[in-house]
């Protein structure tokens, strides 16, 4: 008996019938798509799946291709793939993912530092194996075949954090005789990754990929001193801690020190927060601290601390925030799809910042807006006026476009960035990425203070990252300095807010494929409960709780 498979593009649905089983690629091949060579994955009945996963029956089907946060996603992990492969053949060692900086991933070898002569012969091997388009390939095994698979190819803390989350059976992927672990669906054949590059980095190396704003092409290569910089602070502090990958949280946690890693980690943020108040003392003439970073960075308890920190050194600071200054919902500009772009600088009332920042270093009294977030209009705040000496902290995503300081001199300005640049990673090469990070933090706060589901905040969300790549992170760079806001323990407490929103999405939600798997990243993650979280952490901005919002 024949079947349809309903296939959607856009605002049309593609038809076709089918007397047989089909794989993802052979639909592919049947339609009339034009995205073919970019596609990554399909989504089957709103679940993500490979290309080589099968249809038998009547289902409505999606193509994922690179030009979409999860086909850019897809396109990384198969291309970390590749590297692995690559990095055993041509140097019998094993590669960890660090780091995520500007389209690119920070890797370095196992028990010695790469050469240039390693990372020339790496990229080598990852071309000849791209252009041998080899099959990669879903394979479902029972728990303990895969430990000892993982064992055997060497990958010690993927086998433990197996045995810690108990998943049975596990999904795995094979190429070339070796099999990889990864959260979510992988491309068909390595050639669906032929864009990359490495770079030569002591005591790494840095492969490159294309941007979710350019899937075709390289972006030039930008590395942040500042942010290596932070990369290196964060490595040392958690070889102190003894952590590296997600299995020994699993371990701390399991050994009763859970407390530790909290207050070890809140005291990390409060000695990087005192080094910045340090710098903006030794300025000197600093009137206006302004932080930025991209959204559920922990911009407003990171201001609020960092006026503490000021207050202890003698100072008067008083902190503004950007999003007060939000245009009514009625007048908020839209994107390519219609839906409000909150991430662009014209959804902000620039010229009446400018007129309260402008009277407020001249020493005026300004009547500031506050904005209600639940019914989309700017309301009366409060009234404020600066004395001879305070400091103004103003904070939001776009707390670094010039174009909100423009008449306030340099040598007044100190810069802030500020987001969770580090996380733990789930095995060597599978990290827990800072994009990821950022979406469970939101869809804890916007279900708790902005009077929007799990689904509103996952249906915005790519729009909040291309928004984010396109106003907020090119103004990294410009930063005086960089702040981390992440917490090592921090996705094991959201774990427990998450989740229950997440398992709330009907599976009839076009949301429900990409909630599906955000519970799969949750999963391999130890439950650490709330209650010893401090209430001045950026954690309580997400959770509730915080001291900060009396």
């Amino acid at each position: 008996m024949g079947f349809f498979v309903n296939i959607s593009r856009g605002q049309s649905i593609e038809k076709i019938s089918a007397d047989t089983p089909l794989m993802g690629h052979e639909v592919l091949s049947l339609s009339d798509y034009d995205g073919k060579d970019r596609t990554m994955a399909w989504r089957v009945n709103r679940i993500l799946r490979p290309l080589g996963w099968v249809v038998d029956e009547d289902c409505d089907v999606e193509f994922v291709d690179t030009t979409t946060f999860e086909g850019a996603e897809i396109y990384r992990s198969t291309l970390t793939f590749v590297m692995a492969l690559a990095c055993k053949k041509a140097t019998g060692k094993d590669v960890t993912v660090r780091y995520s900086m500007n389209s690119c991933y920070y890797c370095e070898l196992s028990d010695a530092s790469a050469t240039e002569e390693d990372v020339a012969r790496i990229f080598d091997e990852m071309k000849k194996l791209v252009s041998l388009s080899i099959p990669i390939q879903m394979a479902t095994l029972a728990l303990d075949k895969a430990k000892r698979i993982s064992e055997r190819q060497g990958n010690m803390d993927r086998a433990r954090l197996m045995q810690w989350t108990g998943a049975d059976p596990i999904t795995m992927y094979r190429c070339a005789g070796v099999y990889g672990f990864f959260g979510g669906p992988l491309a068909a054949t390595t050639n669906r990754v032929p864009t990359f590059d490495l770079n030569h980095f002591a005591p790494g190396f840095l492969l490159r990929f294309p941007s979710l704003t350019d899937p075709d092409n390289l972006p030039p290569l930008n590395v942040i001193p500042k942010l290596m910089d932070v990369f290196r602070e964060y490595s040392s502090w958690l070889s102190v801690l003894g952590l590296s990958t997600m299995d020994s949280l699993h371990e701390r946690v399991a050994m009763g020190r859970s407390l530790e890693l909290i207050l070890i980690s809140e005291a990390f943020h409060s000695e990087a927060l005192s080094r910045i108040a340090n710098e903006i003392m030794d300025r000197g003439d600093v009137r206006i601290v302004c932080l930025a970073g991209p959204s559920s960075s922990g911009k407003t308890t990171t201001s609020k601390r960092l006026a503490i920190q000021l207050q202890v050194r003698g100072k008067n600071p008083v902190t503004l925030a950007l999003d007060d200054y939000y245009v009514d919902r009625e007048h908020t500009p839209r994107d390519e799809y219609g839906n409000y772009d909150f991430e662009t600088l014209e959804a902000l009332d620039v010229g009446l910042i400018n007129e309260h920042l402008n009277a407020l270093m001249a020493g005026e009294e300004v009547q500031l807006p506050k904005y209600d977030f639940v019914t989309g209009t700017r309301k009366t705040g409060k009234r404020l006026k600066l004395s001879y000496g305070d400091i103004l902290i103003i904070e939001g995503i776009h707390g670094l476009n010039e174009e909100l300081t423009k008449e306030i001199p340099a040598d007044m300005k100190y810069k802030v960035f500020i987001s969770p640049l580090t996380g733990t990673n789930l095995d060597s090469y599978n990290r827990i990425g800072t994009t990821d990070a950022r979406l469970f933090r939101r869809l804890v706060r916007d279900y708790r203070t902005r009077g929007h589901g799990p689904e509103h905040t996952l249906d915005m969300w790519p729009s909040v990252i291309k928004g984010s790549y396109k106003h907020i992170f090119p103004y990294e760079a410009g930063a005086d300095i960089l702040f981390n806001s992440s917490l090592v323990y921090e996705i094991s407490v959201i774990k427990g807010y998450a989740e229950p929103l997440l398992r709330a999405i009907p599976e009839a939600s076009r949301s429900y494929g990409e909630a599906q798997r955000l519970l799969s990243v949750l999963s391999f993650v130890p439950v650490i409960p709330s209650e010893n979280v401090p209430n001045l952490s950026i954690l309580r901005e997400f959770i509730g709780g915080s001291c900060f919002d009396k």
